[in-house]
């Protein structure tokens, strides 16, 4: 059983609470198989998640909705992850889970290795340290479903609290309320990000030659927008972790985050590729900056 301490923010053994989504899903669109309407390839990169990645990859595989395939790419782990993930793959004979090495370091590099495997109508990016709702897929391929071809990738909004407390509930319907009045920027992560598998490909996808730095995440649904809407739903939702406590070496200041916002989208190639790329590469963002892993430290300390 994995379970992780109950202050870190990672996922824990068992379904996250949730109630039934108000999004059905046409009955012909509901099969996982790879040649369905709406199948989905969860893809997960992940460096050193031993105490995560299990019951990460517990909560996809139990969805109501099941993915039709993984692709989980191991980027260069010291660790028992992979063979968790191996185990995982054993245990699931009428599941597709490609399991891969991808020495380069970095998030980018797994990602990019990942890619050319994904043989599904959508791409489900997940990180290895996020637990997600059992309707989680299942939502997301009921918005493509009722939206239609405009729908170019559906973004979950990423809950610290309980998503049925009163905080949870204002945590969802304000990220709703927000993707809907913003609707050409990007208010999610990595962890939650579903995409028409054809547009990731048409923009290059996650790719160290269009973007080195942290923020990959928006970035990428940038070059997504471009092709088709991105849409936020109050039931479409995850639980990321919260354990990385001091993220000045992974995220914007507080001054690029508002030139983002003011940015209008005729306008964002030059804030990505000039205003915040000359910052970033100023102060060294990389994305390696990501495998730093001060909560390992820590642990090991730990008594």
């Amino acid at each position: 059983m994995t379970t992780a301490r109950p202050d870190d923010g990672a996922p824990h053994e068992g379904a996250p609470h949730a109630h039934a989504p108000d999004i059905s899903m046409p009955h012909d669109a509901a099969s996982g198989a790879a040649h369905a309407p709406w199948a989905v390839t969860v893809m997960i990169p992940f460096y050193n998640e031993e105490a995560y990645i299990g019951a990460t990859l517990r909560s996809l595989a139990g969805q109501t909705r099941p993915p039709a395939a993984f692709v989980l790419v191991d980027n260069a782990s010291t660790d028992r992850s992979a063979e968790i993930c191996e185990a995982f793959r054993r245990e699931r004979p009428g599941t597709e889970v490609t399991l891969l090495r991808e020495e380069k370091p970095g998030k980018l590099n797994a990602l990019e290795t990942a890619l050319p495997h994904a043989k599904t109508p959508l791409i489900a990016f997940c990180d290895a340290d996020t637990a997600y709702p059992p309707h989680y897929l299942e939502t997301a391929a009921g918005l493509f479903a009722q939206r239609g071809d405009g729908l170019a990738g559906a973004m979950a909004l990423g809950v610290t609290a309980d998503p049925e407390s009163p905080k949870g509930r204002f945590q969802r319907l304000k990220g709703a309320a927000v993707g809907a009045l913003l609707a050409k920027q990007c208010h999610t992560g990595g962890y939650g990000q579903i995409f028409r598998t054809e547009i990731v490909r048409k923009t290059g996808g996650y790719a160290n030659a269009i973007w080195p730095f942290v923020l990959s995440d928006h970035e990428i649904t940038h070059r997504v927008l471009k092709h088709g809407a991105c849409a936020y739903h109050r039931d479409l939702w995850c639980r990321p972790s919260t354990r990385r406590g001091d993220r000045r070496r992974v995220t914007w200041t507080l001054f690029e985050r508002l030139v983002y916002h003011a940015t209008p989208f005729a306008l964002k190639d030059w804030f990505f590729y000039d205003f915040l790329w000359r910052r970033f590469e100023r102060r060294q963002m990389s994305i390696n900056n990501l495998r730093a892993q001060p909560w390992a430290e820590t642990d090991a300390k730990a008594p």
